[in-house]
């Protein structure tokens, strides 16, 4: 199956995506409709459950296979792939793990999305300073900024792929690039491009994205990845069967992680929830993510000036191809940013409705590959 495919044939994108029967649906930067395999992967393996064991039916082999194809995904070793539930419990995983110093600090974002806040703000208790990075406008991160605020003392760089809101992509090799030469590790947020666009982590040394959205997965089942290089300096404080080496499940005098990515993994895994993150990441890898993204590219140079036309204030709207992303949000000067998204809900189109800090709304829409045209020209309608 292709993008073309998908496109060209409505009974086909029906089939597949039965959300489409009856809605449009422009919120995959929220949660995701589940794609019909997905759907059915879980259901199947739910109902085979019942007759038995269930994790006999896939455990150990549906793991294996996940971190083949999450490792396919992020150009990294499968070893490095971590299953650790969703993006907010991986990431504070990941900053409980560091073993920093009062004299350390590390740079975030203030108004990013608060998973990817909170973890590394906590750790301001411990006596590490938290530096909040300054930036030209709403998750407008260029790398030119990140290198202006870090120091010798700078440990960690945690941000996030694209910008939530604004829909603003980072530049993340480049930042990692400059961070990896510096010995400073750098942990990314994928969660809004892991599934559209390219995100790779050859300078990268954490990652976590939940399936949730882009990844067309369900729920809690998302991906972590550490560098093979940063595990032994990373070790969050869990403890469980499945990651302290307990033989016959006899507990020893002596606490041994295990090795690898599994060190990550304290207990029984999200089977239901890596099934169908299995499924939807074998679409996305028929598909093609760098297809994907030229598409949502191709989506969001139709949405943009189709808005503005409108007389909407688009953010980000002059932002080059290697900084857009599949978000496009708008405001109305002087309109009612809620009653029109109730107006498109009540029309069956799904978008979201997000405010920044200042309490200004947005309508967020955040289209898919399998969005045709005609979608797109049916909500650009109703927005007066």
């Amino acid at each position: 199956m292709t993008l073309s495919e998908i496109l060209s044939n409505e009974e086909l994108r029906q089939h597949e995506f039965p959300v489409t029967r009856d809605k449009i649906f422009l919120a995959h930067a929220g949660d995701c409709p589940l794609p019909r395999r997905v759907a059915e992967a879980i259901a199947d393996y739910a109902r085979e459950s019942s007759t038995g064991d269930q994790e006999k039916f896939v455990y150990p082999a549906i793991l294996d296979q996940g971190r083949k194809l999450a490792a396919q995904l992020l150009k990294c070793q499968a070893d490095e792939v971590a299953f650790v539930g969703p993006t907010s419990l991986a990431l504070s995983f990941l900053a409980s793990g560091l073993k920093l110093r009062r004299s350390d600090n590390i740079l975030i974002y203030f108004d990013d999305y608060p998973s990817n806040v909170y973890p590394w703000m906590a750790l301001a208790e411990q006596g590490v300073e938290v530096r909040l990075m300054n930036t030209r406008g709403l998750g407008v991160i260029r790398p030119k900024d990140v290198m202006g605020q870090v120091d010798e003392n700078t440990r960690m760089v945690a941000l996030a792929s694209c910008h939530f809101i604004s829909g603003f992509r980072v530049d993340f090799q480049a930042i990692g690039k400059y961070l990896r030469d510096r010995h400073i590790l750098f942990c990314l947020d994928a969660i809004q491009t892991l599934g559209a666009f390219p995100t790779t982590v050859e300078h990268v040394d954490m990652l976590a994205a939940d399936a949730h959205k882009w990844l067309l997965g369900p729920c809690g089942a998302g991906v972590m990845y550490v560098r093979g290089a940063a595990q032994a300096s990373i070790n969050p404080p869990i403890y469980g069967w499945n990651n302290v080496r307990c033989p016959n499940y006899v507990a020893q005098e002596q606490i041994v992680r295990r090795t690898g990515s599994q060190k990550y993994e304290a207990g029984t895994h999200n089977l239901l929830g890596i099934v169908g993150l299995v499924t939807a990441m074998g679409l996305l890898v028929e598909l093609g993510v760098e297809n994907i993204a030229q598409e949502l590219l191709r989506k969001r140079a139709l949405l943009v000036p189709a808005l503005q036309a409108k007389g909407c204030m688009v953010l980000q709207a002059d932002a080059p191809p290697e900084a857009g992303s599949g978000i496009v949000s708008f405001t109305q000067p002087g309109g009612d940013l809620a009653a029109l998204h109730q107006k498109l809900l009540d029309a069956g189109i799904i978008t979201s409705l997000r405010a920044d800090r200042t309490g200004q709304n947005y309508i967020r829409l955040s289209p898919h590959f399998y969005n045709t045209d005609a979608e797109l020209e049916r909500v650009l309608e109703l927005i007066t």
